[in-house]
């Protein structure tokens, strides 16, 4: 009673919500403060040292030092803190899966005062923002929240470390609104507002002002009249295209460090390194980065000095952000801005005798802020919040929008959508519940694994079917066809009016039921359910029963939509990256790829291999895969291959013995299936030979996911082996137990017999086929088929045995059977056709590999196109 108080206390309510938002804000608040006082005490005391040691040394040390450190610790810590943030909190507010957490926005923060103390031309703000997001996405998990309720939270913590950064809270609030969340419901915006406000106003009540200004001097040299509407036009130009060529320049730095393939501490200390070397080399007010925008602004005209700032900040904000170190854009931009600004408005003066050099600065931070982040509601607030100047109304709004149309014209879109797209994430804009109806299809939802009836079942039959499901319903077939449903309403009716045991099932099911085909969008699904008050709907497809859809199933694809794990949407696996390998001759007739993970079944698993590949003269090639995480490219990801290492030199050693050729490799992945399958096409590999645990603890899978993949996609043939729980030795492989599925492929695991069987000495095999109770006469076609066939081997003549087996399942019969008479092995022949559509629907192999302690050999055979 307690706890049921306790989570009714706690759910979503718009009281709450406006707690959080205001515990949210002084949090944000206080980090951004935190953020800006050590990041400017730690740059006090970088520029200090140049007064005690020369600049060309102390700069470039301190640079380099710090700049590993801080990327040091972002990739030991938190891989999801390098960069500015803001793409980060963009794609995790639509619903992509990317960390926000209490440590995420602890190591932002000390990295970030790091990164900046150390020099690189990178701004506080974008961090903050960052930070904000981080500690709300933390602080929600603590209580049981809505998915929705939780991105606004993230939205207002966002907003709250923006407000503080800048001492603007208006900016805030439009910053999620523009760009973050674009969302203006009610509750949404009455915490991004809550939230902002308080984090700008505990900003500036702890001393955390942005810019410092000398607000009667802006206000005495911002002047404007109508007649420079003309030259303002031109600054808006001219700042868009400017910005345009700096989102380029990003771009393209990202790429130019990927491709060095270093580690980001190396990146980072590159990046400290060459910003030392630049800024040493320049006058010393370049040092302050915190006080260049104000000097910028509140400087004498000199057209030389913007210009030389412009080309330097211009230069270093490329080689600090490329690196990826935890850094923003928005300082960078306005500083950017600024000089583009001075400029101009000298020009102006000394022309026409008109104009302030001070209004046109503020105009183009305004300007190139909106053109590189594009949002220029939120520019033209920023600066006015800032300077609290009317005059600069109306040359703000002037150069902000013409600058974001020709930015946007030259290079279209969001740069934090196309810093996304570097690392795989491509956003899709839509409404999350309509997304999914319209969307998804019954096929993509429906559960394939269905319990069905037969239509001359007895009611007798029907009433233990019922009794031994938790089912209400089910489907009923006739030859593989859907003809009706049976329900426990149904059933009720057949035990008050009929006689159960002389009443047929299809005599008491509803026939003729409404059903919906694989294509039909989930909103169609939807609607039918309600439409007939139902709870379940058959998925048919040419009348033949595929599947079956519940309301259950809809309401978890939704909830899986809102928690950004449907698929639709996230970091998409990179190429697998090659980081070792060893090449033997290429003499054999075709390759065996041998997938090796755990040291204490390589060695079976190797010599299981080797036996097929002696006996089909296969080379073997042995893989190792290293996983990475989403956020990182393999190919810049430093790994450890010593143990990978050691686990091939097993294979190279045993390659002698067995007078095989070897070929090993090492990969560095995001998705082990992916790796195999792209190990498969560049090596022309005629058959996968890889462990397999048996069973698989994930919904909706089958085999397990990588198991899954590498069955439905694989184009070559597939071994796959679960080793008994007793298993020490291949040598404990005599007796063996192959199960006939029949059909045309069944006879497919017969063909690796031969092969297998070399690992020990006085073998025996057992062929058997399974039928029900009752049946007369089996059919013994295939048992005598593949007899015949494993007896053409001399060392199998005398070996062989088959026999029938009366079983009411094939997964019961053959656990009872090895169970009784000890077989070693089991041998699954599973094709396309056979006895792999069986596992699909019935998972036939994974219940017997759990239901046994023998070792399970699972065979599939290539697929032909």
């Amino acid at each position: 009673m307690l706890t049921n108080h306790f989570r009714n206390f706690w759910q979503p309510r718009r009281g709450l919500a406006i707690a959080e938002a205001s515990v949210i804000g002084i949090v944000a608040a206080l980090s951004a403060v935190l953020l800006k006082q050590g990041s400017g005490w730690l740059g006090t005391w970088r520029v200090h040292t140049t007064h005690i040691f020369p600049a060309w040394i102390s700069l470039p040390v301190i640079g380099i030092s710090l700049g590993f450190l801080s990327g040091w610790l972002v990739q030991r810590l938190a891989p999801e803190a390098a960069g500015s943030g803001i793409p980060q909190v963009k794609a995790s507010l639509a619903n992509v899966p990317i960390k926000l957490s209490l440590r995420v926005a602890v190591v932002k923060l000390i990295t970030a005062i790091i990164a900046l103390g150390s020099g690189l031309t990178l701004g506080r703000q974008g961090p903050t923002v960052h930070v904000g997001a981080a500690l709300a996405a933390g602080m929600s998990r603590l209580v049981p929240t809505s998915p929705d309720h939780r991105r606004q939270m993230i939205a207002a913590g966002a907003g709250a470390g923006l407000a503080a950064a800048f001492n603007a809270p208006l900016s805030g609030v439009l910053f999620i609104i523009e760009e973050l969340l674009q969302d203006l419901s009610g509750l949404t915006l009455g915490t991004a507002i809550i939230a902002s406000f308080i984090g700008g106003v505990i900003s500036r009540w702890l001393g955390g002002g942005s810019l410092q200004l000398d607000l009667e001097l802006i206000k005495h040299s911002s002047s404007f009249s109508l007649l420079e509407i003309p030259i303002l036009l031109i600054l808006g130009v001219l700042t868009g295209l400017l910005a345009a060529l700096f989102n380029r320049g990003l771009i393209f730095s990202i790429q130019g460090y990927r491709r060095l393939h270093i580690s980001l501490p190396l990146r980072t200390a590159l990046a400290g390194l060459a910003s030392g070397l630049i800024i040493a080399s320049l006058p010393e007010y370049f040092r302050d980065n915190a006080g260049l925008r104000q000097y910028m602004i509140a400087s004498e005209p000199n057209i030389p000095l913007a210009a030389i700032t412009f080309i330097t900040q211009f230069i270093l904000t490329l080689i600090a952000f490329g690196s990826g170190a935890p850094g923003g854009l928005f300082a960078p931009s306005l500083i950017l801005g600024s000089c583009l600004g001075h400029m101009i408005g000298v020009c102006e003066l000394q022309v026409f005798g008109v104009g302030s050099p001070t209004t046109y600065a503020l105009a183009g931070m305004g300007g190139f802020f909106s053109a590189v982040s594009k949002v220029p509601m939120t520019a033209i607030v920023i600066i006015f919040e800032i300077t609290t100047d009317f005059n600069l109304v109306l040359p703000l709004m002037v150069v902000s929008v013409t600058s974001y149309l020709v930015a946007e014209k030259v290079v279209p879109g969001s740069l934090y959508d196309k810093l996304l797209k570097l690392n795989g994430i491509t956003l899709k804009k839509e409404n999350p519940i309509e997304g999914i109806l319209t969307q998804l299809t019954a096929k993509n939802v429906m559960q394939q694994q269905v319990e069905t009836l037969e239509a001359d079942m007895t009611g007798d039959e029907v009433i233990k079917a019922f009794s031994r499901s938790h089912h209400r319903g089910f489907p009923v077939v006739d030859n593989n066809k859907l003809v009706g449903l049976i329900s426990q309403t149904d059933l009720q009716k057949v035990r008050n009016h009929l006689s159960p045991h002389e009443t047929l099932l299809k005599e008491m099911m509803t026939p003729k039921p409404v059903t919906v085909s694989p294509t039909d969008r989930l909103s169609h699904v939807l609607y039918l359910l309600d439409r007939y008050q139902i709870s379940r709907l058959p998925v048919v497809d040419s009348k033949k029963l595929i599947g079956i859809i519940t309301r259950a199933d809809i309401i978890r694809a939704e909830a899986d939509h809102l928690n950004g794990e449907n698929g639709l949407t996230g970091p998409q696996p990179e190429p697998s990256y090659l980081v070792y390998q060893t090449r033997s001759p290429s003499i054999g007739r075709g390759r065996l790829l041998v997938t090796l993970a755990n040291p204490e079944t390589a060695p079976a698993l190797l010599e299981m291999a080797a036996a097929i590949a002696r006996d089909r003269h296969y080379e073997i090639e042995c893989l190792q895969i290293i996983l990475v995480s989403r956020h990182s490219s393999p190919a810049e990801t430093p790994v450890n291959t010593a143990k990978s290492r050691r686990l091939l030199r097993q294979a190279e050693t045993l390659s002698k013995k067995w007078d095989i050729p070897i070929h090993t490799q090492i990969r560095v992945a995001h998705d082990i299936a992916q790796a195999i399958l792209e190990t498969t096409k560049e090596r022309y590999i005629d058959l996968i030979f890889m462990g397999w645990k048996g069973n698989t603890s994930t919904p909706g899978r089958i085999f397990g996911s990588v198991v899954d993949t590498i069955i439905r996609q694989a184009n070559c043939d597939v071994v796959l082996v679960k080793l008994g729980n007793n298993f020490h030795s291949y040598q404990q492989f005599k007796r063996w137990l192959i199960p006939m599925a029949g059909g045309p492929n069944a006879p497919i695991a017969i063909k690796l017999l031969p092969a297998l069987v070399t690992l020990e000495n006085d073998i025996e095999i057992r062929l058997t086929q399974v039928v029900k109770h009752g049946e007369v006469a089996p059919d013994m076609t295939v048992l005598e088929e593949s007899t015949r066939q494993l007896m053409r081997h001399r060392n199998l003549q005398s070996n062989v045995v088959a026999a029938s087996l009366q079983a009411e399942s094939v997964i019961a019969g053959v656990i009872e059977l090895v169970k009784t008479e000890s077989f070693d092995v089991v041998v699954l022949g599973a094709s396309r056709e056979g006895l792999l559509q069986q596992a699909i629907q019935g998972n036939i192999p994974e219940a017997i590999a759990s239901g046994v302690d023998s070792t399970v050999i699972l065979v599939r055979s290539a697929i032909r196109e």
